[in-house]
């Protein structure tokens, strides 16, 4: 499941890619993918780090042959990287987690080349808003959501960084019913036949992928996307 859309940051073959915050590795793999693309993938959880590495071997048969694919533990207010050592950075769903997320945002702009391209992806404000009302719990999690970003402001501080934004989108709008349907019933989330019932269909639509429900999240991810996805270039 993407948020970032590769082909709206220009990948092109021989580019170096930095996932900063790579989880489990969705995107960092999906980058191995992609020809010739360097996909570089760092996250504080190990746990999660060793789970990325695995899903990669599973998913063997799909990386580019022409493609690198490495993973590292690290902490982004201290890359382990040279200045303008990447082509493009990806952060989606990290600075919502990080206290001190603008001192990510100079590191990034530190690692970035100039008129390189950046993507970053937080929660929309609405929806998580009304996550927090329905349970403290959702967000009271160690290493859960300490905050909930405005798009505009958060476009405005990354834009005054020395970055220019070049575009814009909402994504995951059929994701939204569900975190709602597990903030409201949070104690009995893996048992509720709601949510279990719910998390089935997005399975089955994650799979098959029908026109119809592809249809219905386009029309809806302007109105209720559960992520706000901005993309930016380095001023020169």
């Amino acid at each position: 499941m993407l948020t970032v859309n590769f082909k709206t940051m220009g990948l092109t073959a021989g580019d170096r890619v930095l996932d900063l915050g790579c989880g489990e590795g969705r995107h960092v793999i999906s980058l191995a993918c992609e020809p010739g693309i360097e996909a570089v993938g760092i996250d504080l959880g190990f746990g999660d780090l060793s789970t990325a590495k695995s899903r990669m071997q599973d998913c063997a048969e799909f990386r580019h042959p022409e493609s690198q694919f490495l993973i590292s533990q690290a902490n982004g207010l201290s890359l382990p990287f040279a200045d303008a050592s990447f082509d493009h950075v990806i952060c989606s769903e990290v600075l919502e987690h990080i206290p001190n997320w603008e001192g990510v945002l100079l590191e990034i702009m530190r690692v970035l080349k100039p008129s390189g391209s950046f993507a970053v992806s937080v929660p929309r404000f609405w929806p998580e808003r009304i996550c927090w009302w329905l349970s403290s719990a959702y967000h009271e999690v160690p290493g859960g959501h300490i905050r909930i970003f405005k798009a505009s402001e958060l476009n405005q501080r990354i834009q005054s960084a020395g970055l220019s934004r070049f575009a814009k989108h909402w994504a995951h709008a059929l994701h939204v019913p569900y975190w709602w349907l597990q903030c409201w019933r949070w104690e009995q989330r893996e048992s509720s036949w709601l949510v279990k019932t719910y998390h089935r269909l997005l399975v089955w639509d994650l799979m098959k992928r029908p026109r119809t429900t592809r249809w219905a999240e386009k029309l809806l991810n302007p109105i209720m996307g559960k992520s706000v996805v901005m993309y930016y270039t380095k001023d020169q």
